[in-house]
Order: C-alpha cells, then sequence, then structure tokens
C-alpha cells in the first residue's frame, strides 16, 4: 500500500538523511528534501522517484529561520499539509575546544541545534492549528554524554534535547495531538567523516562499533509513524546513555584516554573536500562514508525496539506456558487446605 504522506527532512543531501529519503521513497511518500549541496538534493530527488514517491528539493539553509519558513510555505503549497518533519540537518568540526574559532563554534551550533528549533517552530505553526501532524528529532547518543573533539555537536544535541523536553511539555499542555519523538543514534558511516571541517591530522572516523546509515535511517522512519517518544539505536547508544547514568566520572576518564585516539584512523587526511561547515559540498556523496568494511548493516537491538508489543507478548506467552506446565506438573498433588482466620 502506497503511503502519500507529506514529509519534510532537512539535511537530506547525504548521510542518514539521504539513506531516510530512500525508505520513504519507497513507502510511496512525498517527501520536500531541504540541504545546501544541490547536487545532493538532486540526486537525493532522483531516488525517491526511482522508488516510487514523489520529491521537491529545495535548497536551504537551515541556521536562517526566514529560508526555513518559505520551505515550509512551498511544501504546503506543492504537496498539501504536513504530516511530519524530521529535522536531520548538521555541520560539525573535529577540533580541541580551545582550537575552535568563535566564528566557527556559531555556525555548527546554529546549523545543527537551531536548524532543528526553527523546522520545528515552523511545523508546529502549521500542525498544532490542525491538532495533528509529527516531528522527529534525530539525535545522538552524544544528547546524553559529550565526547571529545566534538563540543560543538555534543553541545548541540544536549540543547536538542532539552529543547524538545520542553516542547513535549508544552503540546501536552494543550492536549495537543501534535507529537514529538527523538531518535538517538551511534557511531554511523556517513558523509560527515568525509565532508566535515576537522584540524586533527588524521582522518576522522566514528566511534566504533559503526552502523551503517540504513540501520538510523530505518529508525526515523519507525519513529516518523509511530508515537515513540524517544529511541536508542544500536548497542552503542544503550551502554552510553546508561554508563552516564551510572558512573559518569568513570565515563569522563574512560574518554579522556581512549577519545582521541578512538575517532582518528592512522591514515593521514586527505586535504581536499573535508570542510562544509560554510560551504555545502560541490558535489554528490551519497549516504555512505569510506567505513562499510567495518560498518554493522543491521542492529538486534533496533528490531527488539521497534517489535516491542510483540516482544512482550512473546515473553508473556511464554511465562504463560511455563506455568501451564508447572501446574500441570503438579495437577495431581492434593493441595493442602488452608484454616480459615477470619
Amino acid at each position: 500500500m502506497t503511503d502519500r504522506s507529506v514529509i519534510v527532512l532537512t539535511g537530506a543531501s547525504g548521510g542518514v538523511g539521504r539513506a531516510t529519503a530512500r525508505r520513504l521513497g519507497e513507502r510511496g511518500c512525498r517527501v520536500a528534501l531541504i540541504a545546501r549541496g544541490r547536487a545532493g538534493l538532486d540526486a537525493a530527488k532522483a531516488e525517491v522517484e526511482e522508488r516510487g514517491g514523489e520529491a521537491i528539493a529545495i535548497p536551504a539553509d537551515v541556521s536562517d529561520h526566514a529560508a526555513v519558513e518559505s520551505a515550509a510555505s512551498l511544501v504546503e503549497e506543492t504537496f498539501g499539509p504536513i504530516d511530519v518533519w524530521i529535522n536531520d540537518a548538521m555541520v560539525t568540526l573535529y577540533a580541541e575546544f580551545l582550537e575552535i574559532d568563535p566564528d566557527e563554534y556559531r555556525r555548527s551550533t546554529d546549523v545543527t541545534y537551531l536548524g532543528t528549533v526553527w523546522g520545528t517552530r515552523a511545523a508546529l505553526r502549521r500542525m498544532v492549528p490542525r491538532d495533528r501532524g509529527r516531528i522527529v528529532q534525530v539525535g545522538s547518543a552524544m544528547a546524553y554524554r559529550g565526547i571529545p573533539l566534538q563540543a560543538p555537536y555534543c553541545g548541540a544535541k544536549h540543547a536538542i534535547k532539552g529543547f524538545t523536553e520542553s516542547v513535549i511539555t508544552e503540546l501536552l499542555h494543550r492536549r495537543s495531538n501534535v507529537t514529538v519523538g527523538m531518535v538517538q543514534l551511534p557511531g554511523l558511516n556517513t558523509t560527515q567523516f568525509t565532508w566535515g571541517r576537522t584540524k586533527l591530522e588524521k582522518q576522522t572516523q566514528p566511534v566504533p562499533p559503526i552502523y551503517e546509515p540504513e540501520v538510523a535511517a530505518s529508525a526515523v522512519v519507525h519513529s516518523a509513524f509511530h508515537r515513540r517518544r524517544e529511541m536508542w539505536v544500536g548497542a552503542p547508544t544503550f551502554m552510553t546513555i546508561l554508563a552516564e547514568r551510572v558512573a559518569p566520572s568513570v565515563v569522563d576518564r574512560y574518554l579522556a584516554r581512549t577519545g582521541f585516539s578512538s575517532q582518528q584512523t592512522d591514515q593521514d587526511l586527505d586535504p581536499e573536500g573535508h570542510d562544509n561547515l560554510f560551504d555545502p559540498a560541490e558535489e554528490d556523496r551519497g549516504a555512505h562514508g569510506p567505513f562499510d568494511d567495518q560498518a554493522h548493516s543491521g542492529s538486534p537491538l533496533l528490531w527488539t525496539s521497534k517489535h516491542r508489543h510483540a516482544v512482550v507478548g512473546a515473553g508473556a506467552l511464554a511465562a504463560g506456558l511455563a506455568a501451564a506446565r508447572a501446574a500441570s506438573r503438579g495437577g495431581g498433588r492434593r493441595m493442602p487446605r488452608r484454616r480459615s482466620l477470619v
């Protein structure tokens, strides 16, 4: 069955956004693709249409509130009311905090954090009066736990979580049927590692274990069509969040010891193409980064999370069968009568 939902997807030209666009196309959705890079946007549009969906490509910088509002209006003029808005756009840079210039820090925050805020605002302005709609924030395990060399990104993801929780409570206060969900992701093999600005000498990489962007896209699309407040994707996300809750000072020391080396390979950095902080990449780079040979294409924990009702039901059934077997084994015994205390 074709799903004709109207979806807005920011950060659609590469990485998780690109993989998500493909999945939405497979569902037959009408997808508005927002990003800065025209080459990646055009390729994403073609992929959505090849898979059975409809798409429009809207070049826009999500850090610009007016541009986001204009994009939202264009979407509704083209496809009709927006059903789901997915905030995925981000830019980052790799460096120790003291080596990051103020304009660099502000730029990463403006896109990654304020881009989410402006997208959420544009969506809510249209959804709340209609009393329907869904917003999905693409987050990270780093919304709970900061790591070295990524202070702007970690700060933005923490901010998105706090901002989103405020919005959720306001919608509940209104008794609104508009819902907001978060998807917290692990390290992914995305274009982030081929076009993110870096001041390191070695090639950057996600903190292992690494997952393919399709794993993240599966969770994002699931969240788009289910009223889930939050999804944690992959075992590393679970372990990171739980460790931070139990022993944050231990995690501090562990990351101080391993966090620098785990985010770099042994290869010298290719100086070409590692800078989309202020300007987009000029060519289409697809969804994947350079780590296909190391990346996992699936996550058992994600499957369990997506099918939690079936898992709970199976557990209840197993418990019931065990109880029935125990009762049948004891069925020939006569239970002693209890003396009433009344």
